[in-house]
């Protein structure tokens, strides 16, 4: 049986390596069009910013690595240009020579292509770039060390453009990030993305959202935004997301789907019995929602990779789908996100409820806790988790990995209360965060709290309700809402005689906790009230326009 691959990277090279360890007798060939058949593209950002010092250490296998230990045909700097299946073979260009080859199975791993608009002046410009393998850094490198560059533009605020701009202020450049989008990293929610853009701007950073660049000059030293503003950056690194490299598919008359993904059945089994694709090229369900989605992340492209070879080698493996599980740091925060976000659920017009939590990455009482603040999403029904987000200086990975596991395994918020995390004062708390979500999630299933979120409160206010601020007084100095009342929640038991029983309340603290206490008390007291979910905390960092005295 001949196997031929083409590409490398992680799906391609996790689809060759199993193949071998399962079949010692198939000839497999892999062609890959660039130099180099397995790197950590990944890692190019670090690179970047000089944390990763060596550029050899990028390269995760030589081709003659992976032929010596797995008997693997490589070809790297082999464009495969043609796919012709009625008979099964394939055109393949190398220093401008063509060549005809046969398969008898063929599996695409051809990924994704850095999105590149166009816009005038963009390709009449030698130093616009975009970052997706080694030969990319090396070009923005040599733009870097050349020490005529002094201001960069990043034109994206993804999580590479995230790395990007990051790893260019770690080597002393001037950097601009525009965001067309309303905020930075739109897989976030507007409230949880809101802290990056502080902490890009307390780094040096200057940010813009809510704008595209419109038009460069041929130079590339002056871009335009849609408003008018004109930048000058000294070159431009262009992240404004990836599209699948679907167009050998397209020309083979292979089925592609939504934005030219691949579509491939649960064995990864194109349109033509003898063709499989796998990683950033192809469409996935999304396991929350079961509709299609392209999904361009390494951990998959590797499971998938790994499941082909099995498939194609008589042990059945079926693609579950994906739920899209992301992280990025951002300097000292860090953020991550899995499954579904609130425009997502709104798109598709799905029950749901949200909630947010502020709690310790740790015990409090030990050194070096910090706060994290989550945010779930989740069918107030059912319980279903659609998706959750997290923001933080440490232990976001811990909590994100722990609900993405929760999703994945079909658990409930019910079930986040139950779950038996390590604990010991210097990783984690008794109750942990993950399981205070829960239970918060279950106290709003269960009719026991009412909450309104942060972009509904102006709009409750006008209609009558009174913010009610159950901070301590010495609180209200970092800042505090226009028109509140404040009665500290240690007094409100005995002051309740100051409030009013027919008005409606909206109570407040400072990360949703206490507020949720005095929800209790005054429910029980015959008073309507809800809870500012995340409360002062998360206003603040969204609207704090909106508040008086903020620090």
């Amino acid at each position: 049986m001949k196997y031929v691959i083409i590409g490398g990277v992680a799906g391609g090279m996790s689809a060759a390596t199993r193949l071998r360890r399962l079949d010692e007798t198939a000839e497999i060939v892999v062609y890959e069009r660039g130099p180099f058949v397995s790197f950590a593209n990944c890692g190019l950002p670090f690179y970047l910013g000089g944390e990763i010092t060596e550029r050899a250490d990028l390269i995760v296998k030589t081709a003659a690595q992976l032929q010596d230990r797995f008997n693997i045909t490589i070809h790297p700097n082999h464009t495969v240009t043609k796919i012709m299946p009625a008979t099964q073979q394939l055109t393949v260009t190398h220093d401008e020579t063509a060549t005809t080859v046969s398969y008898d199975k063929l599996i695409l791993s051809t990924g994704a292509t850095p999105i590149v608009p166009d816009l005038p002046g963009l390709t009449e410009s030698d130093n616009i770039f975009t970052l997706r393998n080694i030969p990319d850094l090396d070009k923005i490198m040599a733009e870097i060390q050349s020490n005529a560059s002094q201001h960069a533009l990043v034109v994206g605020g993804g999580f590479i453009g995230l790395e990007v701009a990051e790893g260019l202020r770690h080597r002393g450049l001037q950097v601009t990030l525009v965001e067309q989008a309303p905020h930075v990293l739109p897989p976030l929610d507007e409230e949880m993305a809101a802290p990056l853009k502080t902490e890009l701007e307390n780094n040096g950073v200057h940010g813009i959202t809510g704008q595209a660049v419109t038009a460069f000059d041929q130079a590339g030293h002056q871009a335009t935004l849609a408003d008018g503003t004109v930048l000058h950056p000294d070159f431009t690194i262009m992240a404004i997301g990836v599209r699948p490299a679907s167009q050998l598919a397209k020309d083979a008359h292979l089925t592609l789907g939504w934005r030219d993904g691949i579509v491939v059945d649960e064995h990864y089994q194109t349109s033509d019995p003898n063709i499989y694709a796998i990683g950033d090229a192809i469409l996935v369900t999304q396991q929350i929602d079961h509709q299609p989605a392209l999904i361009a992340l390494a951990s998959p492209a590797n499971r998938q990779g790994r499941q082909v070879a099995d498939n194609l080698a008589g042990h059945p493996r079926r693609n579950r789908g994906s739920i899209g599980t992301a992280i990025v740091r951002v300097f000292d925060l860090t953020a991550a996100a899995t499954g579904l976000n609130e425009r997502d659920l709104q798109r598709e017009h799905l029950p749901y409820q949200v909630v947010h939590t502020r709690t310790a990455s740790h015990a409090s009482y030990y050194p070096g806790s910090e706060p994290i603040t989550l945010k779930l999403l989740f069918n107030p029904d059912t319980g279903k988790i659609y998706g959750a987000q997290g923001v933080g200086k440490i232990g976001v990975d811990k909590r994100l990995d722990i609900l993405a596991t929760a999703i994945k395994g079909q658990l409930t918020i019910a079930d986040l209360p139950e779950l038996e995390l390590t604990y010991a004062p210097p990783y984690g708390a008794a109750k942990d965060p993950v399981n205070m979500l829960g239970y918060a999630a279950l106290n709003l299933a269960e009719g026991l709290s009412h909450n309104i979120q942060w972009y509904d409160l102006p709009a409750e206010l006008a209609a009558g309700k009174q913010l009610l601020d159950v901070r301590d007084a010495d609180e209200l100095a970092d800042g505090r809402f226009k028109n509140a009342i404040n009665i500290p929640l240690d007094q409100l038991r005995d002051r309740l005689s100051e409030l009013n029983p027919h008005q409606a309340y909206i109570v407040s603290c400072f990360s949703g906790q206490r507020s949720y206490m005095a929800e209790r008390i005054l429910k029980q007291h015959g008073f309507a009230v809800e809870n500012l979910d995340g409360a002062f905390a998360l206003y603040a960092a969204v609207r704090p326009e909106d508040l008086v005295g903020l620090k």
